[in-house]
């Protein structure tokens, strides 16, 4: 099973609902979060940097220029990760922005796979 925590707000780029990172930099960047969310968050964001490894493929294509389409989900066995998204969801949840949670078992087209996660190019029929 796959996690992904997103916001009702759709990605310029991508199509797809925000992950939480990018919703609480927005708050951040608008200096709305309180100082200890902030706190809270810079030092979650911090535990991340040192603790997950940035995919190295966002898409199946071989060009260099391909737009990166795919989306990144947590492996239900990563739970000290999923944990920590669920302080991050709690975090906004406190300034009115709703987040789902999504589980599937079909993310889609795998494109990067490590310990914790996955991204993967969306099938159609794919919740994001």
């Amino acid at each position: 099973m796959y996690i992904r925590f997103v916001v009702h707000k759709n990605d310029q780029n991508s199509g797809h609902r925000q992950g939480l990172f990018q919703a609480l930099a927005t708050l951040r960047d608008q200096e709305t979060l309180l100082p200890r969310d902030l706190s809270a968050y810079e030092e979650i964001y911090e535990w991340f940097k040192k603790n997950l490894k940035k995919p190295r493929g966002f898409t199946r294509s071989s060009k260099p220029h391909a737009k990166k389409v795919s989306l990144s989900w947590f492996k239900d066995s990563a739970t000290e990760h999923v944990g920590k998204m669920y302080a991050l969801a709690h975090i906004l949840e406190t300034y009115d922005v709703a987040v789902d949670v999504i589980r599937t078992k079909r993310p889609g087209y795998v494109v990067y796979e490590d310990q914790y996660q996955i991204a993967a190019e969306p099938f159609s029929e794919t919740v994001t």
